[in-house]
């Protein structure tokens, strides 16, 4: 019991890497994205950023969840929410519970104050995916979204979802739809190129607008200039 605690504290700090080790070199390049994130739209108010990927194990919920962290750091009220209704994964991520989440709110059962989370970060808070329903994509795309969207962005000074890969289900291209900024999580050396250009053309079919991507789980050199830095 000892041994599967300590592994599933080991692997939460891996994840959460910009809580549990601010300094390093890889928090250091999610506050790079954070500063490129807040120049991205200097003439709009960006408040709502969805992630997604091309296929799964490309690092978007992790990716989601850094940003989410650091944008909490900078003193902003940020909400995490997983929107990956298929196959969540931040309640494990923050040791949380599932239910109630974004499903329970979206089908008229619970409100908005009985399914916000604390994540046990100062100025984060999260919304679960809750259970998994038979019809993910019409609840995203659904009326109730757009006020829940809504009601959200008067509550928070920016928000984060975590949805499904762009590729397997239309969820993705009809959350990004509704939000300011939409960013494709490319995974070096495991994505094939052809598939993030399909992911990105269906999100761009669904007017999504694409502010980056992020090559995740690039090997920098060791005489890389960050590593001389911070040595």
């Amino acid at each position: 019991m000892f041994n599967r605690k300590k592994k599933s504290k080991q692997l939460v700090a891996r994840k959460l890497v910009t809580n549990v080790s601010p300094s390093s070199i890889i928090s250091e390049q999610f506050r790079t994205l954070r500063t490129n994130i807040n120049f991205s739209l200097p003439s709009k108010e960006l408040k709502t950023l969805l992630f997604t990927s091309s296929s799964i194990g490309e690092g978007k919920s992790t990716s989601s969840a850094n940003v989410a962290i650091v944008f909490a750091q900078e003193g902003k009220k940020v909400l995490l929410v997983d929107a990956d209704l298929r196959k969540p994964t931040m309640h494990y991520t923050f040791e949380k519970s599932n239910s109630p989440g974004l499903t329970n709110l979206l089908t008229g059962h619970w409100h908005i104050n009985e399914v916000v989370k604390e994540s046990g970060i100062n100025g984060l808070h999260l919304i679960t995916s809750g259970p998994i329903p038979s019809n993910p994509a019409e609840l995203l795309g659904s009326s109730t979204m757009d006020m829940f969207i809504k009601e959200i962005k008067e509550r928070y000074d920016m928000i984060i979802f975590d949805a499904p890969p762009a590729l397997s289900v239309s969820d993705a291209q009809i959350l990004s739809n509704k939000c300011d900024g939409t960013i494709l999580v490319i995974s070096s050396g495991k994505t094939e190129k052809r598939n993030a250009v399909k992911a990105k053309d269906a999100l761009l079919t669904s007017k999504a607008n694409i502010i980056g991507t992020i090559l995740n789980n690039y090997k920098l050199e060791k005489d890389h200039y960050y590593y001389q830095y911070y040595e």
